[in-house]
């Protein structure tokens, strides 16, 4: 198992080696430099490519990626020309906010998707595995942000159950009940709204494992021989139909952090995902290099941690 780990672990260099160089050259590419926005307007041409050259932005290309590689080794994504601050410290800012709510939204996911794929497995071709099946359909037809709207509208405006906007009301007093209440507050709705969307897959995994397990031998001999129908599905089905359930815990990590872009937008969730389109849209390249490798990276983690999970739950599991 240490191994595998170990050869996966390795593996990820290169990749995340092509993901810096695919990132530079997009950020290449688009008008503008480090240089953008920071610059004083009574800087002449002069001043202007002295400071430049100082920088090393006149450099040649691959120069220019061996610097700026070396300051990203370094945790320096650059300077933010919107925020007249580090990438850094602005990343710090939002992350804790984005990892609050895709934690919630995820254990809302688990918490909505395991108990309705059993069921609709354990009451197959009944009414309840059909509602279940159509509102997989539902969440599966309707798009994110129509969806975040209605619940927007519905609970945040018309009845005035949740907070339309932020992380936290101004009242609270930092590190009082009331301030982790209010944090639990603004975390409901936008993360239920993303759990709701992101339940179809685990939904459809659990109910077709769980049928295809009830039809296994093993749990044929253990009905014969009269072991309890509780009984059957604690210790032999639900315990061989978790692997899939498991293992999809750490593409949903990348999965979570990405997916929060859309959520956080519509409820103006000040995370992430948010800075990400305020900096697509003031053109602060800088800031969208930066959350591009930690959404990437996230991702190629949670493909880590669901190789290792696979590994945990059925050691038969070896990635060659």
């Amino acid at each position: 198992m240490w191994k595998t780990i170990i050869r996966r672990l390795i593996i990820m260099v290169p990749t995340l080696l092509a993901l810096t160089i695919v990132v530079f050259l997009l950020g290449n590419a688009m008008p503008g430099d480090a240089l953008t926005g920071l610059v004083d307007p009574d800087m002449g041409p002069e001043d202007m490519a002295r400071l430049r050259a100082e920088l090393g932005l006149d450099g040649p290309l691959h120069e220019r990626y061996i610097t700026w590689l070396g300051n990203l080794l370094q945790g320096d994504l650059g300077r933010s020309w919107r925020y007249r601050m580090p990438v850094t410290e602005i990343i710090g800012l939002r992350a804790a906010n984005t990892f609050r709510l895709s934690l919630v939204t995820m254990l809302f996911t688990y918490l909505i998707a395991v108990p309705l794929g059993i069921l609709a497995a354990k009451y197959q071709n009944t009414i309840i595995d059909r509602g279940i099946i159509i509102y997989t359909f539902f969440a599966m037809a309707m798009p994110t942000v129509i969806f975040a709207l209605i619940n927007l509208f519905l609970f945040g405006f018309t009845f005035g159950w949740f907070p339309l906007m932020g992380s936290v009301s101004v009242e609270a007093v930092p590190g009082s009940i009331g301030y982790t209440m209010s944090r639990l507050h603004h975390l409901i709705l936008p993360a239920l709204t993303g759990a709701l969307l992101s339940t179809i897959g685990l939904i459809n995994l659990l109910r077709s494992e769980v049928i295809d397990t009830e039809n296994a031998d093993y749990v044929t001999t253990a009905r014969s021989k009269g072991v309890p129908t509780r009984v059957v599905y604690s210790r032999h089905i639900l315990k061989n139909a978790s692997l899939p359930i498991v293992t999809s815990i750490g593409f949903m990590i990348g999965g979570m952090l990405t997916g929060a872009i859309f959520i956080e937008n519509i409820f103006m969730f000040p995370g992430m995902g948010n800075l990400f389109v305020g900096a697509i849209v003031e053109r602060d390249f800088a800031v969208v290099n930066g959350l591009i490798i930690i959404f990437a990276t996230a991702t190629i983690v949670g493909i880590l941690v669901s190789d290792i999970l696979m590994m945990i739950v059925d050691p038969r599991i070896r990635i060659k």
